[in-house]
Parts: C-alpha cells; sequence; structure tokens
C-alpha cells in the first residue's frame, strides 16, 4: 500500500484517524496509520499532557495535531473573555435547555452553564498552537476555514505540511490558492461538521476542480469505515483516506459507554445534521436532544461557539445519567458519528480496526484488478 500521503508522512497505510482520545491516535499510528489528536477539545495544558502522553507511546512514529480555528464565529476581533461571551447566550436559549430537559426529568444548575467555557475564541487557536509546535507533530490540520496566516507560517518553520478540510469545490479551490499542503475532502455522510455533498460526488469533484491550480494529494472522508471504502477512494483519485467515526466503538476510545451501544446498535439512517451541538451543522447521532433542536418550540441554534456553551454542560451530564440508567437521559444522549456508524457492529481494538482495513483494502484491489484482467 503506497500512495503519496505515504510518503509525505512517513506512514504504511493511506490511512488517518482523527481522535479526542490519545490512545486511539497512539494506537492508530504504532499500528502504520497516522493518528491526528483532536486538539481543540483540550485547553493548552491538557493538550501538553496529552502530546508529550502520545510522544512517549508512539516511539518517534508520526502523528498529528488538528486545531480548529474557523474562519467566522461570534465575537471574533473582540477579544471577550470568557464572562463576555457567556453574558452574549440570551436567557431565553438557557431557559430552554432547561425546559428539555425538564421533559426529561433532569436538573441542571445553573452554575453549570456558569461554569461552561468555549474553547473557540480570539487567542485560543494560538495557545493551542504553541504547544503543539513544541511537540514533534508530523501534521497540522484545521477545519472551518481557511488556516490562519500563523498557522502556515508556523508550519513551514517547523516544516509539516498543513491539511485542511473541505466539503465543497469552492472551498478545495480558495484552500488550495491560500497554500495547503493536503485537502480533506469530507462528505456529507461524515460525523461532526460537514456538508451537503456526498463523498463519491465530491472527491472526484475536488481533484478536478484544483488541478488547474496545484498539484495537492487529496484524502477522502465521509463515512469511510471499512477497507473496501477505502480502495474505493483511491479508485476515485484520492490518496488516502480521513476517517474518524469508526474509532469511536473500539476498546481504547473514551466514547460515552452508553453512547458506544446505542451506536453499535444504530442504523446509517440514525443520525442527523444538526445545529444542536455547536451551531453549525454537524452529523451525530439522532435523539431527543437533535429533535428538540428542530422542534418548532426551539428558539434556534445560537451561532459558534456560543451554542456550545448551552450545549457541552448538558450533554456531560446527560452521558453521566444515561449510563446509570436515567431512561430520560438516554432519549436524549447524542454525539457526533457519521452514517457509516450501520457498518460498526462490534467493539474491536484500535490494531485489529487498522489491519482489517489493510487486509480488505487488499482484497478489494484485488477483485478491481480481475475485472480489466485480460
Amino acid at each position: 500500500m503506497k500512495t503519496p500521503i505515504c510518503d509525505m508522512l512517513g506512514i504504511n497505510i493511506p490511512l488517518l484517524a482523527f481522535s479526542h482520545c490519545r490512545d486511539v491516535v497512539a494506537a492508530v499510528t504504532n499500528a502504520g496509520g497516522f493518528g491526528v489528536l483532536g486538539a481543540s477539545s483540550h485547553t493548552p495544558d491538557q493538550l501538553e499532557k496529552e502530546l508529550a502522553w502520545i510522544d512517549d507511546h508512539v516511539n518517534g512514529k508520526p502523528y498529528g495535531a488538528d486545531i480548529i480555528v474557523p474562519e467566522k464565529f461570534e465575537g471574533k476581533g473582540q477579544h471577550l473573555d470568557p464572562d463576555a461571551l457567556r453574558a452574549l447566550v440570551p436567557a431565553r436559549h438557557r431557559a430552554y435547555v432547561q425546559s428539555v430537559l425538564a421533559e426529561h426529568r433532569i436538573v441542571l444548575d445553573d452554575q453549570d452553564f456558569s461554569a461552561a467555557t468555549a474553547r473557540i475564541g480570539d487567542g485560543a487557536g494560538e495557545a493551542l498552537m504553541d504547544v503543539a509546535f513544541r511537540h514533534p507533530i508530523k501534521l497540522i490540520a484545521n477545519a472551518l476555514g481557511v488556516p490562519t496566516q500563523s498557522m502556515f507560517d508556523r508550519a513551514k518553520a517547523a516544516g509539516v505540511p498543513v491539511a485542511a478540510l473541505v466539503g465543497a469545490r469552492e472551498h478545495a479551490i480558495k484552500q488550495v490558492r491560500a497554500g495547503v499542503d493536503l485537502l480533506v475532502a469530507q462528505g456529507t455522510e461524515a460525523g461532526g461538521h460537514c456538508g451537503e455533498v456526498s463523498t463519491m460526488v465530491l472527491v472526484p469533484e475536488v481533484i478536478e476542480a484544483i488541478a488547474p491550480i496545484r498539484k495537492v494529494p487529496v484524502l477522502a472522508a465521509g463515512g469511510i469505515v471499512t477497507g473496501r471504502q477505502m480502495a474505493a477512494a483511491v479508485a476515485l483519485g484520492a490518496d488516502g483516506v480521513w476517517t474518524g467515526s469508526v474509532w469511536l466503538t473500539t476498546e481504547e476510545a473514551e466514547t460515552a459507554p452508553y453512547t458506544v451501544r446505542k451506536m453499535l446498535a444504530a442504523t446509517s439512517r440514525d443520525t442527523v445534521r444538526s445545529r444542536g451541538r455547536t451551531g453549525k451543522p454537524s452529523r451525530q447521532l439522532k435523539s431527543d436532544w437533535t429533535a428538540a433542536w428542530e422542534s418548532d418550540k426551539s428558539p434556534g441554534a445560537l451561532p459558534m461557539p456560543l451554542q456550545s456553551l448551552i450545549s457541552e454542560p448538558a450533554l456531560r451530564r446527560i452521558d453521566v445519567l444515561a449510563e446509570n440508567g436515567d431512561p430520560g437521559a438516554q432519549a436524549l444522549a447524542t454525539y457526533w458519528v457519521g452514517q457509516g456508524v450501520g457498518l460498526m457492529t462490534k467493539i474491536r481494538t484500535v490494531r485489529d480496526v487498522v489491519y482489517e482495513m489493510a487486509e480488505d483494502f487488499l482484497a478489494a484491489s484485488e477483485r478491481l484488478s480481475r475485472a480489466v484482467a485480460d
């Protein structure tokens, strides 16, 4: 298995794995793939500990970090402190969350909301980059817009490629012109923030759109949980795949246990794109929480990062109660996951997932070879 992305990153399998869990990142890297830590869910101090732990467990093998620095968010450029950001949350939105919880017999103190801190804001990305570039990362990725000039400059100085996630051809063109080294064409099947175009359509569309501008490796993303899909992505012209959801039900993942059980039982139709978690459309498990934000009673999701200030405290409490058997919390429980969840039917180790994907990729490649044999 060898594509340009293998040479760029020094890996054996063209498989990149995004995860908020350090154990998953290290395990994928140690199995021959490339782990990417979702850094924006951490504070700078937490990120320092996570990356130091990864360094100690990968023995010099390559891994990367993903830092969300959106082009647009509420309060951008105003340098608002946490209290000022929380003050932008309308009282009716707090009241609506409380009413949704009350309908499910859950109580959340106002103190929980007042303690919530946005992970996105002026300076947040810079602080995380300060930490990330102190470690031997081999890739820095940004979602939700063109990377900042600071990210480009820091990466160039460190000799680290810059990746960007895109969900539309025009976004891909903009990113390539800005100077990114790697594109992740993420279809609507993906868990988390995604656009409206399917992976099967988006990948060749992006490749054709950027060809006249500059040669840039493209990874396919969105609903990819098997080696057959990885082979299909390469057949479409991609240089490998970017995956996320498939790692959520592994032994090493830190996904809330009840949510794992919910994912294992889900079909590909049990996900929905909703603004109810971050303020931007992101695919997640359908639940009473996602339904509440689509109902006529909803005041509408707030822009990023304000929506997270009211959703994350509630959802953290829901996860704890759901694991303890609370039926109301179990009905509300949700997490980001792609439509590939319908193929995620059992808990496996990360190493087993990597090896099974590699074997499945090779088997699919052999089928393609036989299909064109003389």
